[in-house]
């Protein structure tokens, strides 16, 4: 008995450590939420909220992780620029050659943030050389799409 009351005091002033330190990173949780919202809803407008919320059902952990970690953590971090963030995703996302939606989305999101359709284009352009040309071929033909859909026109350069 005596060990018992040694330690409950200890326990309960652990249980106010493990709280507070609960709340804290609760707290941080939200702040990143907050944060990739802001983000996602400045780049993608309503598209990027449109694919979290088409994971509710199935995974809507996978939804959070985009909005806190890919927005929350990644993309709002202050050194580059969200124009400099998108031409570097839509390279990625090209370079892949398997994403469709997702450079569709980011094509969109980089017009959004003031991304001019040929910096677009050449970007798309240089992945040729690096991921080849069925992967850019594939880029230029969501470029196209996106550019299409949103009215924007564009003289090919030599």
């Amino acid at each position: 008995m005596a060990l018992m009351t040694m330690l409950f005091p200890k326990t309960l002033l652990l249980a106010g450590i493990v709280s507070t330190t609960a709340a804290s990173a609760q707290e941080q949780r939200d702040e990143r939420r907050v944060r990739g919202e802001h983000t996602i809803a400045a780049i993608t407008g309503s598209a990027g909220t449109t694919v979290v919320d088409s994971l509710r059902d199935l995974s809507p952990e996978l939804g959070h992780w985009i909005v806190d970690f890919a927005y929350g953590d990644v993309f709002s971090r202050p050194v580059l620029s969200l124009r400099t963030r998108e031409l570097a995703t839509i390279s990625a996302l090209t370079a892949l050659g398997n994403a469709q939606s997702q450079l569709k989305v980011h094509i969109e999101g980089a017009l959004n943030v003031g991304c001019t359709p040929e910096e677009i284009i050449e970007v798309i352009i240089q992945m040729a050389v690096y991921a080849g040309f069925p992967s850019a071929l594939n880029g230029i033909s969501a470029a196209r799409e996106v550019f299409d859909r949103r009215g924007v026109k564009i003289t090919a350069t030599k």
